[in-house]
């Protein structure tokens, strides 16, 4: 399995829907999250960049569907955040359809980063969020984000029942704790995306 190098990872574009989205062909690894998850940090702390992703502790500034190119035909995708947002109903709603479209409806969408804070797991549009990408047979890795701010054996605690937890939604799911600052977890999500990449079409029980 080929070591993907993250860093030359480069900005592609912004798009307010699908149809504005590069061709939907290669592989696509998706961020998604509530807003103010930790998303972007994420991105930029993933390919060593400081401002690869716009960072905000105001909730809601990712409108977009933002693409990244790691390599030809291999995309990091930051989508739009979801949940609380200070924002209009209708602009609310206008970003919500488009993370649904994506969800729904890309192709080369093979695996999906979930990031929850570690504080605050499993709130129920991140259950939702879940329970479509088993459903639909997409690999997830959730992180536990900002996991720098709990004590060692409140994080490690925390994460085992947060593995339990995701039990109850099956397929395939890798829980992990994650933090921008202190880069813990960074090794597991640079593992797991290489994997994705490396293998876009594995095999599954349903297949054999």
């Amino acid at each position: 399995m080929s070591v993907i190098n993250f860093q030359p990872t480069r900005f592609i574009t912004s798009a307010p829907e699908i149809s504005k989205l590069p061709a939907d062909e290669g592989i696509e690894v998706a961020f998604a999250g509530r807003s103010n998850a930790g998303k972007s940090s994420a991105l930029n702390t993933l390919t060593r960049q400081k401002a690869l992703a716009r960072t905000s502790k105001t909730p809601g500034r990712t409108q977009l569907i933002n693409v990244f190119e790691v390599k030809p035909d291999q995309r990091l995708v930051d989508l739009p955040g979801y949940g609380f947002a200070k924002v209009p109903l209708e602009v609310k709603e206008k970003w919500q359809l488009a993370l649904s479209e994506y969800l729904q409806m890309r192709k080369s969408l093979r695996g999906l980063v979930l990031l929850m804070d570690i504080r605050h797991p499993y709130r129920e549009v991140d259950q939702e969020l879940l329970h479509w990408a088993t459903d639909s047979k997409i690999r997830v890795l959730v992180l536990l984000t900002k996991a720098d701010k709990l004590k060692p054996g409140v994080r490690n605690s925390t994460l085992l029942k947060a593995r339990e937890a995701a039990l109850v939604f099956g397929g395939d799911v890798t829980v992990e704790a994650f933090s921008s600052l202190s880069k813990l977890g960074l090794d597991k999500v640079e593992a797991k995306l290489t994997e994705w990449f490396n293998d876009p079409n594995p095999v599954t029980a349903d297949d054999e």
